[in-house]
């Protein structure tokens, strides 16, 4: 029972201060809506109205390893929703991926504006390994035309584009040198569990934490799609690092890329605009909706993330900056605690059955421990209204409620995600290669939702 007593005041100390970190963030976020610092525009207010074409050239970089099944889709909506002469679009592919290069092929129905670049090693590599050869691609298109573009948008081969994400991005460079645009992780009737649980997480990660930092100033991370970056800090990025402007040694180059950026001096944003309809305008795609391939893709996202991140990138000294890099980083720890939480469930159920028996004595509650717990327990009830508030606000308020339970399964495939990334970056210290594990795509939302663009 003592052990018990120690294990629930460790776990309670560190979940209070991780709700004391959320209650910071959910008033900073109310205080910037309240002052009118953080606010939805319409499109016609972003200053789009009247807009007939783009400033100048837009190169689109999408990487593609095995991606038969969505890149067709992808690019057919694309090429439709995106109607710009100004565009062009290079697709990476490998040299041993004859069906996604076929696929590519069929998709672009003869459009000019798509380039098939073939990379010169077998597949898979890194993924910022293949964004650097379309990067090379680009870099020799400019030599030869004498043309630049203006700007570079990246998007994954089953990204669901917005009509007006283009145009978006093109203006709001502008005023900044990385503009990301936020995405939403479409529901799946047919995984209404693991697959739909990244709605709910991208639901509130970019409808209040991105939102927060754009307020505050602080660097906007890459999400690796729907995001644009000016043409000349991409160069700049480039000759700064051997002429390859995208980071093969991490597995999260999207994410290094706006914080480079910034520490670079460049002004990142984080736009949510509304169209006319009321839609986001947002990228739109499935996520991952079996328990394996979800693991998978955030043991990448949490090794690339909070581990290589801590050696790569280093900590920061503005306040802000340190604040939104511990909350980027601690995954590991969250999922150490998690674990925690779970067996001090399982001790306290079997400790309750005991004292029924009349086998053992109930353990003495400390008053600190009391007041942890109730700590906690108002701090869970509000994080679970905080989360079923914004994924209703962009799914409806029935996948709201599911959003409750659906933090089980989050949970879940964090504490197997963590460990899977501990171990992948011991393996990296010890010479392990990069690779790109990435996940399986097999649907696509223009198939599901055609014609239609929104969510």
């Amino acid at each position: 029972m003592v052990v018990q007593h120690e294990l629930l005041l460790f776990a309670a100390a560190f979940f209070t201060l991780g709700i004391i970190d959320e209650f910071a963030l959910d008033c900073t976020y109310l205080w910037c809506r309240l002052t009118g610092r953080i606010r939805t525009p319409r499109l016609d207010e972003a200053g789009l109205a009247g807009i007939d074409g783009l400033a100048g050239r837009a190169a689109v970089f999408i990487p593609a390893w095995e991606e038969a099944d969505v890149i067709g889709p992808t690019l057919v909506h694309m090429l439709d929703a995106w109607p710009q002469d100004e565009l062009t679009v290079y697709v990476g592919c490998y040299r041993n991926d004859v069906s996604t290069m076929a696929s590519v092929v069929a998709a672009v129905r003869g459009d000019p504006r798509v380039r098939l670049v073939v990379h010169g090693k077998d597949g898979p590599t890194s993924k910022a390994d293949c964004l650097n050869r379309l990067y090379a691609a680009l870099a020799e298109d400019e030599q030869r035309s004498g043309v630049g573009a203006r700007m570079v948008v990246l998007h994954d081969a089953e990204d669901m584009v917005d009509p007006a994400a283009l145009d978006l991005l093109d203006q709001a460079l502008w005023h900044a040198h990385f503009v990301q645009l936020p995405v939403l992780a479409l529901p799946q009737r047919h995984s209404p569990w693991i697959g739909s649980h990244y709605s709910d997480e991208f639901a509130e990660a970019h409808g209040k934490t991105l939102v927060v930092r754009d307020a505050l100033g602080a660097a906007i991370p890459g999400a690796g799609v729907g995001c644009a970056i000016a043409r000349g800090s991409l160069g700049q990025l480039a000759h700064r690092q051997g002429g390859k402007p995208f980071a093969e040694e991490s597995l999260t180059e999207d994410y290094e890329l706006g914080l480079k950026i910034a520490q670079a001096g460049g002004q990142g944003r984080f736009l949510r605009v509304r169209g006319a309809d009321g839609r986001l305008i947002a990228t739109r795609a499935f996520f991952p909706s079996r328990l394996d391939q979800s693991i998978r893709q955030k043991t990448r996202w949490m090794h690339g993330i909070a581990l290589q991140g801590w050696d790569r990138l280093g900590w920061d000294s503005e306040p802000v900056e340190l604040w939104m890099q511990l909350r980027d980083r601690r995954g590991p720890l969250a999922a150490i605690l998690l674990v925690v939480a779970y067996l001090l469930v399982c001790l306290v159920a079997v400790g309750l059955i005991l004292e029924q028996l009349g086998l053992v004595e109930p353990p003495p509650t400390t008053p600190l421990l009391s007041v942890l717990f109730w700590i906690n327990f108002v701090g869970l009830a509000g994080r679970f209204a905080a989360r079923a508030c914004f994924t209703a606000r962009e799914y409806g308020w029935r996948q709201g409620l599911l959003a409750i339970p659906r933090t089980l399964v989050s949970n879940i495939v964090s504490i197997m995600a963590g460990r899977r990334a501990l171990a992948a970056y011991v393996g990296t210290l010890r010479g392990a290669p990069i690779v790109w594990d990435k996940t399986e795509h097999r649907d696509h939302p223009a198939l599901v939702l055609p014609g239609r663009g929104t969510a």
